[in-house]
């Protein structure tokens, strides 16, 4: 009896890592398209900025500078805009916008 619960314990912490596992993905794939959509044209696929956006002054992502900042901070900017930066926090949910920050935070070097 005690083995079987073990079995049947074992059975749903795996299955629930799986489902977190899966459930991370999902947001990661949804922060990646949202970035490509939004974010990209000015900052680059990768982060390092566009030519269109380094001569607007975008920031690049994957320096020291940026990626000292804190998650508040980028939230802040995404949601408020920034310069030339657009405010994004009327068409954004706070769940995509800390998607995106977690999305940033990717391009650090």
């Amino acid at each position: 009896m005690k083995t079987i619960r073990m079995q049947a314990f074992a059975t749903v912490t795996a299955s629930a890592a799986l489902f977190l596992v899966s459930l991370s993905a999902q947001a990661q794939s949804a922060s990646e398209t949202l970035y490509k959509g939004k974010c990209a044209a000015c900052h680059g696929a990768d982060g390092a900025g566009s030519a269109t956006g380094t001569k607007m002054g975008a920031h690049d992502f994957t320096t020291a500078a940026v990626q000292g900042m804190s998650d508040t901070e980028l939230a802040d900017i995404i949601t408020n805009g920034k310069n030339k930066m657009p405010k994004y926090g009327a068409s954004l949910k706070p769940e995509d916008i800390k998607g995106l920050v977690a999305y940033i935070r990717a391009f650090k070097k």
